[in-house]
């Protein structure tokens, strides 16, 4: 064995020469472990880019000022973004433990670890019906010409692919057609339908109900699609990180492939240049700077894509090498993430400009949000393109791809949450674990896979998937920079990476005591902007919203329940047991003995006591 003793290479040859022995010992026998860098890298960018890239993202963009959002969105990148995310990494690979057992740290936050946990669980829930349409569409799209292509027998009266216009003549109503110029423009009537790509999303797909309060029975199309999107994650992470980094060859890369096909393919297209111009081109509107909600847009889109305070990142970072370049690893990731959602944009816009186009629309009027963006915008723009079935398929496969790859950290982070908890139970029954979990979130998601199931998914993304974040974050910075201590965490990351130097820390120690604390303002403003949620033009009950924040509180109760708890169960005076809560256990240290060195030896434990 090597022996760390009062030293650390600086020599990053040396330090994975160093774990190339470690290889052989007990690491990966003890706790499994990346079989190598390549896995580690594409879970940690499959699990970054996610949904929230290709119909989060372009809207806010263009909602924002189109390319002059990119500047704030860049901005919160380098000053929240990489630094949270190396934070996040450096914890988890540090301790190599999941999100609960990392507040070892920081006893009295251990709840924070537990709201975590049940964070990805309420997550994991609605994400995995979010695949489930993806997969109901791309079985649906295997017809031609495609299903939502004009209005069929499953379509009311109000469905129509071009605009109802009536002509006022003399008191007498008249059905107008385009090119009829006897009829002036104040006496047009325009009557309000729906396209058949909306008509399908709501009365085929979804099979939508008036509202939250009239459930209705389920739609036995989409729970199917649910246990087959449950199973796929179940297989592929049977066998734990052995299984899901060999998937994640093909599932972390395929979608860019797919994304660059788009991309080629949209630009060539008859009006593509009109949705990249509104897009991010030259009708960017640079005065949106101004407004504090773009701002706050790009700060909460920063958090939601890297999933920063969510436990994913930890997780995944906790079965990595301890001598990895985890700074590296992170400005690689983010800067992957928020390329991707750059350039998913293009891909989304240049089509949408082309079927603004072809209808002869402004492109404001094709333009969705989240769900109406995915399906029913797009799927609508690539019914109008030549051989309209294989680039729907296409589509639909990426979007299951990369819900899936985000769904797979979403589990793994619950079963080890789970197996480090109970690490001989279920030291051999890792696949039996996994079935468990996966078999509890299909059930858990059958209510949102009834008719009234979309305001069920809609109702649980806004709350929990929203402010829930910045305030697990602010926990984080605060625990491990106010309380731990940001230059013992630092010490502890120099374990790992080796000595830098001060100029290389006095940036980072700005951002983490700092510029990220001021993630705050944004949590702030949330709060006083806040607006009940809505589905479309539907309204949610009381009761409903009232669900809202009792889901938003059995996220965060843990925190102070668990905190209570803790002071409840040490010994001595207040202060005496608050002291001992804020500062680490003596199993906060390097997983193995190889990696503790002196600062985390038996023998500097003794003394300290």
């Amino acid at each position: 064995m090597w022996n760390y003793g009062s030293t650390i290479s600086k020599d990053p040859a040396v330090l994975a020469d160093q774990d190339s022995h470690v290889g052989d010992s007990d690491e990966k026998l003890e706790r499994e472990q990346w079989t190598n860098k390549a896995e580690y890298m594409l879970s940690m960018i499959g699990y970054a880019v996610g949904l929230g890239n290709i119909w989060r993202f372009p809207y806010l963009a263009y909602k924002n000022g189109g390319g002059a959002f990119l500047i704030p969105y860049f901005l919160m990148l380098v000053f929240c973004g990489i630094p949270m995310y190396f934070l996040e990494n450096a914890i988890g690979q540090f301790c190599s433990q999941g999100p609960i057992n990392m507040w070892r740290a920081v006893p009295l936050l251990q709840g924070v670890g537990f709201s975590m946990l049940m964070l990805n669980a309420v997550v994991s829930v609605y994400y995995n019906v979010i695949v489930a349409y993806s997969l109901y569409y791309m079985f649906a799209s295997f017809q031609s010409p495609l299903p939502w292509s004009s209005c069929l027998s499953w379509a009311d009266g109000n469905c129509s692919s071009v605009p109802k216009v009536y002509c006022n003549v003399s008191g007498v109503v008249v059905a107008w057609t385009q090119g009829n110029s006897t009829c002036p423009s104040s006496n047009m009537i325009t009557v309000p339908v729906q396209s058949p790509s909306e008509q399908y999303w709501n009365r085929v797909a979804l099979q939508r109900s008036s509202g939250l309060d009239e459930t209705g029975p389920v739609v036995w199309h989409l729970a199917l699609c649910l246990l087959l999107s449950s199973m796929l994650v179940a297989a592929a992470l049977s066998k734990g990180i052995k299984s899901s980094g060999k998937v994640v060859y093909f599932t972390a890369t395929f979608p860019y492939v797919v994304i660059l096909i788009l991309l080629i393919r949209g630009v060539t297209l008859e009006g593509a240049r009109d949705g990249i111009e509104f897009f991010i081109g030259s009708k960017s509107n640079l005065t949106k700077l101004t407004e504090g909600q773009v701002w706050k847009d790009a700060a909460t889109q920063t958090f939601f894509s890297l999933s920063i305070a969510s436990g994913g990142l930890l997780t995944l970072a906790s079965y990595s090498n301890f001598h990895s370049n985890v700074f590296l690893d992170s400005v690689i990731v983010t800067t992957i993430n928020h390329g991707t959602s750059v350039l998913a944009g293009l891909a989304i816009f240049s089509i949408l400009g082309h079927m603004a186009h072809i209808y002869r629309k402004p492109i404001a009027s094709v333009v969705k949000e989240g769900f109406g963006l995915a399906f029913i915008a797009y799927p609508e723009a690539l019914a109008k393109l030549p051989i309209s079935t294989f680039w729907s398929i296409l589509f639909f496969f990426m979007l299951t791809i990369v819900g899936l790859d985000s769904q797979f950290t979403q589990i793994e982070v619950i079963t080890t949450c789970l197996y480090d908890a109970f690490p001989e139970t279920f030291k051999s029954k890792r696949a039996l674990l996994t079935i468990m979990t996966c078999s509890i979130i299909y059930f858990l998601g059958l209510p949102c896979v009834t008719r009234a199931g979309i305001y069920w998914v809609s109702l649980m993304d806004q709350f929990a998937a929203g402010w829930v974040l910045l305030i697990l974050a602010l926990f984080e910075i605060t625990g491990f920079f106010y309380i731990y201590g940001g230059n013992r965490f630092i010490k502890d990351i120099e374990m790992m990476i080796g000595k830098k130097s001060f100029c290389f820390w006095l940036w980072w120690r700005s951002c983490w005591f700092f510029i990220c604390p001021g993630i705050t303002v944004t949590l702030i403003w949330s709060l006083i902007t806040f607006v009940p949620p809505t589905y479309g033009k539907v309204q949610y009950p009381v009761w409903g919203l009232a669900l809202g924040w009792c889901m938003v509180a059995f996220i965060l109760l843990w925190i102070p329940v668990v905190a209570v708890y803790k002071l409840m169960r040490a010994e001595g005076s207040v202060w005496k047991r608050l002291k001992l809560l804020c500062s680490p256990s003596e199993q906060w240290h390097p997983y193995l003995d190889v990696h503790r060195g002196e600062r985390y030896s038996k023998t500097s434990i003794v003394k300290k006591e």
